[in-house]
């Protein structure tokens, strides 16, 4: 029965990361005929329906006034800004390049934690921030079309790398509040709260929506991003949060890059340097190296959820 329990956890981390690394490649291809306000709105708001009517069959969870102002404004950083940041990102960067960005979230956790938590990391963690940024930096700079510029691919990483920032905050805000509640609760509440923050950006696009013109590939799109990145992703995440411990579980998001680009790859015809490829290997690397620290005793560390 224990046996039959880990199988199962291990298979729904690895499903969670499998729904998210091909979320990238999804988003690219909604983005080709649905804007980027309505498409975060429509991938919440029917997210945000299906957790209604969970609540409805569960129960509602209970938060204090002061839990649903903290969890409102941690809402703005994620699903909020995170996905303002990710999804006009990859309006100007390449899925590839975006998923392996967004692979430093752990990373930059552990540096702002330092003076917000007062957490103090190991040496392989400082040296893996350091190979991370690093190895970001090569990966940005090895783009055969990199400029100097505010605009084309250097906006896009620069946009990716707001959806870090946003990650992170969310992350260290929500450490209390996850020690009181299911990570379930509150993932049901921050993505409610996640589709009243992008309806007015919906309302002001609306207007001007052509939706006649949404292809059938784009609608596929959305249906996967609300339906498996979103609902059943978090779902998988969370179930293995609940089984195994929170650093164990995000070393399975480091996968994400890998799966995102075989599928740009196999779907978009993508393609990376081998510069770039160096530069991601060294992110990698450096994650790894991050997490083997994390799972050595020492001070606790913080539960990561990307979306």
């Amino acid at each position: 029965m224990e046996r039959n329990n880990h199988a199962l956890t291990y298979t729904a981390l690895t499903g969670a990361v499998l729904f998210w690394g091909l979320s990238f490649v999804a988003t690219k291809i909604a983005l080709e005929s649905i804007p980027a306000f309505t498409l975060v709105f429509a991938r919440f708001s029917i997210s945000s329906c299906f957790f209604v009517l969970l609540m409805l069959r569960w129960g509602f969870p209970r938060f204090s006034r002061k839990e649903h102002i903290r969890i409102f404004f941690m809402s703005l950083f994620e699903p909020g800004l995170y996905f303002v940041f990710e999804t006009l990102g990859l309006q100007y960067t390449t899925a590839p390049k975006a998923s392996l960005i967004i692979a430093a979230v752990p990373l930059s956790v552990t540096l702002f934690a330092i003076p917000l938590l007062g957490e103090r990391p190991r040496p392989l963690t400082l040296l893996g921030i350091f190979l991370s940024f690093a190895g970001i930096g090569i990966l940005v700079m090895g783009d055969p079309e990199f400029r100097w510029e505010m605009g084309g691919r250097l906006l896009g990483d620069l946009l990716i790398f707001g959806a870090v920032l946003s990650a992170t905050f969310y992350i260290i805000g929500a450490r209390e509040l996850g020690q009181k509640h299911s990570p379930l609760e509150i993932t049901g509440l921050q993505i409610f709260y996640g589709a009243l923050f992008f309806a007015p950006a919906f309302l002001w696009e609306l207007p001007d929506m052509q939706w006649n013109a949404v292809s059938m590939r784009s609608a596929a799109a959305v249906l996967y991003l609300t339906l498996f990145a979103t609902i059943a992703a978090f779902i998988c995440y969370n179930y293995g949060l609940s089984k195994v411990p929170a650093a164990r579980a995000s070393m399975f998001i480091n996968c994400i890059p890998v799966i995102t680009a075989l599928a740009a790859w196999y779907l978009l015809h993508e393609k990376l340097t081998l510069f770039q490829i160096g530069g991601g290997g060294i992110v990698l690397s450096s994650v790894f190296l991050s997490n083997m620290s994390a799972a050595s005793p020492g001070p606790e560390k913080l539960r990561e959820s990307p979306a």
